[in-house]
């Protein structure tokens, strides 16, 4: 597919289709054994969050021009932990989800579609689910014919973006960008040491929290960031330093190339605190 003329991309991660807390469509759904699993009202309301952005915010970003999208991982949220938070442990229940989910998006997109491998534990052995999730979705190949690849180079005009799933974490939100600065301090130097062009846009997932930052270069700048998800708080991140006081956030990240700069657009939502207990 000739995408030389698209110079814009939507990337959306961590969907954790198949968890009581993750994307799921707003009606019954069907499981493989004849029973029905009905979402909760906040992940329905996480649902309107999802159909807002597709229908208002994406066309509004984008200009109404074409664009690709870009899967940064843990779209399924598979076996893991131990933990009993699954809708169903039976991951194709849990990728008949994701294949609801996303075909639309696939059409929405006019084919512009690349899917990254996520966390083992979540997308199996190698990310071996999400390859199977995405070559049923029609996600564009790499160069060695996989599906869900570990990383892309996104090249949009004069500009490249590199994506891919994993970033480091902090217990504290006071450092909530230092992963950020090294992660795009890190890609640079790597590509001076090899003599290869350097990325204009470093974006990363993994950690549910939208972040960036911009660091001025000979291009303008350079951008570091990171997806908000698509999941509620589950019981592991009510334990997690940092994670057990923030509340959910849910969005994409609009990377474009315009006509003298790169720059990035946000769209996040979050989720109110628990009610107050009034005595």
């Amino acid at each position: 597919m000739n995408t030389s003329l698209v110079r814009q991309a939507i990337v959306i991660s961590d969907l954790h289709a198949g968890c009581q807390f993750g994307l799921c469509p707003p009606h019954e759904i069907l499981l493989d054994g004849g029973g029905v699993y009905r979402p909760s009202l906040l992940v329905n309301k996480m649902w309107g969050w999802w159909e807002e952005m597709w229908d208002k915010w994406v066309p509004a970003a984008t200009h109404h021009e074409p664009y690709a999208v870009v899967v940064n991982g843990d779209i399924t949220d598979g076996r893991h932990h131990g933990t009993t938070t699954q809708i169903t442990q039976n991951l194709s229940d849990q990728r008949k989800i994701a294949l609801e989910i996303l075909s639309p998006i696939v059409k929405l997109c006019e084919g512009r579609f690349y899917v990254i491998r996520g966390t083992e534990a979540h997308t199996g052995a190698t990310g071996e689910n999400e390859e199977t999730l995405a070559q049923e979705l029609g996600a564009i190949p790499d160069e060695n014919g996989n599906y869900a690849r570990w990383e892309l180079w996104l090249r949009m005009g004069n500009r490249l973006a590199h994506i891919m799933h994993h970033i480091g974490t902090t217990g504290s939100m006071a450092y909530e960008t230092t992963a950020l600065m090294k992660e795009y301090s890190e890609s640079c130097a790597e590509s001076a040491r090899w003599n290869r062009p350097r990325p204009d846009w470093v974006i990363r997932s993994h950690r549910h929290r939208n972040a960036e930052i911009r660091v001025p270069t000979d291009n303008n700048y350079g951008i570091c960031a990171v997806t908000p998800g698509w999941q509620l708080k589950t019981p592991l991140t009510h334990r997690l330093p940092g994670g057990r006081i923030t509340t959910p956030q849910c969005g994409a990240i609009l990377i474009r190339v315009g006509d003298e700069e790169h720059y990035s657009r946000h769209y996040v939502k979050n989720i109110s605190r628990t009610p107050e207990v009034v005595l």
